[in-house]
């Protein structure tokens, strides 16, 4: 018997724009989903978002430096992380983000997006890129 599927909503979270990603319910194909601007009623946004999308967790990036170690923006991603699981009452799963924004900036090389077109897009492919690391850790564990 096959175990049933999760409905994960991927974030990366920024001050600026957050971008929002989802993956199929066969956990095989992310997809960008959305870029919310600001941080006015963000996790009311996002609620209302997973509802929709009918979103069973949450994979947060986690923003590491390179070396592994957290420093500013990694803890206050954590503080966001527990927001979250207290506005939403889901799972929230923290992913390494590194390197995901410069896999977002290569996966938008070569299209006709303006500048701010392809800035208005790259937070929710990097939501993307994050949830399909988190999805391959996962089934590789």
């Amino acid at each position: 018997m096959r175990a049933p599927t999760m409905r994960y909503l991927a974030i990366d979270y920024g001050g600026k724009r957050t971008g929002l990603a989802v993956c199929d319910a066969g956990e095989r194909v992310c997809s960008p989903l959305c870029v919310i601007e600001g941080e006015k009623d963000l996790i009311e946004k996002i609620a209302s978002i997973a509802e929709q999308v009918g979103i069973n967790q949450i994979v947060l990036g986690l923003p590491l430096n390179m070396d592994g170690s957290s420093g500013p923006a990694a803890k206050r991603v954590i503080r966001f992380a527990e927001d979250l699981k207290a506005g939403l009452g889901l799972v929230v799963n923290l992913q390494d983000e590194r390197l995901t924004s410069f896999g977002a900036e290569s996966r938008l090389v070569g299209t006709d997006f303006t500048r701010q077109g392809k800035r208005k897009r790259l937070d929710a492919i990097a939501a993307a890129e994050i949830l399909q690391a988190f999805l391959d850790r996962r089934n590789n564990q």
